[in-house]
């Protein structure tokens, strides 16, 4: 019965090749892309903390982690051509390099609202204001108008790489990308929405 699911997923992971071989989004590097500006924009270079390696999480059961491994081992024979040409994701573009400096230089003024809570990331690689009660009455103003504006440029920022890559359809993997690695790279209590919705502090 075990061999039988290995084996379907096997055939699965084959049928998919076959389907997404010019389209192949580079996972790997969107992450790395993703750590590379996030560390940048937070200061938090060396704080990220890698997710579950996919085999361990998916599988619990050393045959599946096998098989998974020996089926990558064969896409990567079958569309050596997809991997070899989208291996890397360009984060250099000057509409990046803005987007980025700007973020950079607002986030002095937004870690403090997530040292207390009042701002977290959210489940679609966004802030918002977690907490409005955490936030001095004359600063409320300001707390919401830096909430906009780093919304803003992070809308303008997963589009632009997807844009400077040539590949706009991939906006939604970016952005989900970023989503998970905004939390990775976050400072232990900032909060973050888990994929109900629910905000919980690291």
């Amino acid at each position: 019965m075990r061999t039988t699911k290995y084996a379907a997923l096997l055939v699965g992971l084959l049928l998919a090749a076959c389907v997404t071989i010019n389209v192949y989004f580079p996972a790997a590097a969107a992450e790395q892309a993703a750590d590379k500006i996030i560390n940048d924009v937070l200061g938090t270079e060396g704080n990220s903390s890698r997710s579950l390696d996919n085999e361990s999480a998916a599988s619990g059961t050393p045959g599946a982690t096998m098989l998974l491994r020996a089926s990558r081992g064969l896409l990567e024979l079958l569309v050596p051509s997809a991997h070899a040409q989208q291996a890397n994701l360009d984060i250099s573009s000057p509409g990046v390099r803005r987007i980025q400096a700007a973020m950079k230089a607002r986030n002095p003024q937004l870690e403090a609202f997530y040292d207390s809570g009042a701002v977290g990331f959210t489940s679609d690689a966004m802030v918002a204001v977690r907490d409005l009660t955490a936030v001095a009455l004359k600063d409320r103003n300001t707390v919401r108008q830096l909430v906009a504006d780093e919304n803003r440029d992070r809308d303008a920022l997963y589009r632009e790489i997807a844009i400077a890559n040539e590949h706009p359809e991939w906006e939604d993997e970016i952005r989900a990308t970023f989503a998970r690695r905004w939390v990775a790279n976050a400072k232990p209590g900032w909060y973050y929405q888990n994929d109900g919705g629910t905000w919980v502090r690291k």
